[in-house]
């Protein structure tokens, strides 16, 4: 399987986290938290956590307080379609490929629910076929950007697919709201909404360069699945977070990538380009200290969490279409990503 191209949407407005900051203390919601709540919101959000601007759906930051479920529910169904759209267009035309020769269309998301599907929804704005494979992918939290793509491959490889759309969405703006959980807070302070698609193709195409999926490896541990997960409450969608969750991240993640190493006969030192979800700040550090990596390789990473926040899903795709921008350097390329789950998944690259 060959990554022929790649897309990337966000919401126009852009927010930093002192503008968050100014609209949350002056909401009747925030003199109703107890005293840590508010000293927690104001060290994530005035203070260096790693974070400086995200894109958010909304058009001014007073629609984030209105926390009602069918609000937020209205804006998943308007700005999810619209997302995965924008990026799955930007990835069709960066390849020159016609819409009418997409064969499947592969949608992962988790801060909302539409029936039919998004696939429903973005097939009909792209005018692909009315016979393409439209699958929709729920659940898998920030790391589903890989499942989805070994998705794709097992279409192209059984000769169902030749060209496959891999699109994850998320409107994390759709599934945020504040209340006197640390998981809670710290979440409302994190995470952007945007959308990421890769142009997956059973050949390689007259792309500027050649991005070839060697492998891909998953672990799964359920006994942490507490520690990071969603569940509805009231009506709304609630992001579980607990303190544990960077080093856990960071221990399944430097395990997967030990393992795949090993069943390729390479180290660290063989890797060119590292490509890593980055769940927040300290899950970099925790990841640098436990992989021996340094700054350096989680550059990108960290870069475009200061841009966007945590893009959850499509956040690894971003990182993937960053370094390709930035014509990094040929060779094996390791991209990870890892969330509900608790999962963490890993992919090897040949890129030329």
């Amino acid at each position: 399987m060959f990554i022929t191209s790649l897309g990337t949407a966000v919401p126009p407005a852009r927010y930093s986290q002192r503008d968050c900051w100014e609209a949350l203390r002056a909401q009747p919601q925030f003199a109703a938290l107890r005293a840590p709540s508010r000293l927690l919101l104001e060290r994530v959000l005035t203070g260096e956590h790693g974070v400086r601007t995200r894109h958010l759906a909304l058009d001014s930051l007073a629609e984030a307080f209105v926390i009602d479920p069918d609000v937020l529910a209205r804006r998943y169904a308007r700005h999810a379609p619209e997302l995965a759209t924008r990026a799955a267009r930007a990835a069709l035309a960066r390849a020159g490929l016609p819409a009418g020769e997409v064969d499947a269309l592969i949608v992962s998301t988790c801060t909302g629910y539409l029936c039919p599907g998004l696939s429903s929804h973005v097939a009909e704005r792209l005018g692909l076929r009315p016979d393409v494979l439209g699958l929709d992918l729920v659940g898998q939290g920030c790391g589903a950007a890989l499942p989805n793509l070994r998705t794709g491959e097992a279409l192209l490889r059984s000769g169902r697919a030749g060209n496959a759309l891999c699109v994850c969405v998320e409107v994390c703006s759709a599934a945020l709201y504040i209340d006197d959980d640390p998981g809670v807070l710290v979440s409302a302070c994190l995470f952007g909404d945007g959308a990421a698609a890769a142009l997956v193709s059973s050949r390689r195409a007259g792309a500027a360069r050649r991005v070839e999926w060697l492998d891909a490896v998953s672990c799964a541990d359920p006994a942490a699945r507490d520690a990071l997960r969603m569940e509805t409450r009231h009506g709304l969608l609630r992001n579980i977070l607990s303190r544990e969750v960077p080093q856990i991240a960071a221990e399944r993640a430097a395990s997967l990538l030990d393992a795949t190493l090993a069943k390729h006969g390479l180290d660290r030192r063989d890797i060119a380009v590292w490509i890593w979800h980055a769940g927040g700040r300290t899950v970099l550090e925790r990841l640098q200290a436990l992989t021996g990596l340094g700054a350096r390789e989680t550059r990108r990473s960290a870069e475009l969490l200061e841009r966007f926040g945590n893009l959850s899903s499509s956040f690894v795709l971003f990182v993937l279409a960053q370094a390709l921008e930035e014509r990094a350097a040929p060779g094996r390329w390791w991209m990870s990503s890892f969330g509900a789950g608790f999962t963490c998944h890993g992919a090897l690259l040949d890129v030329a």
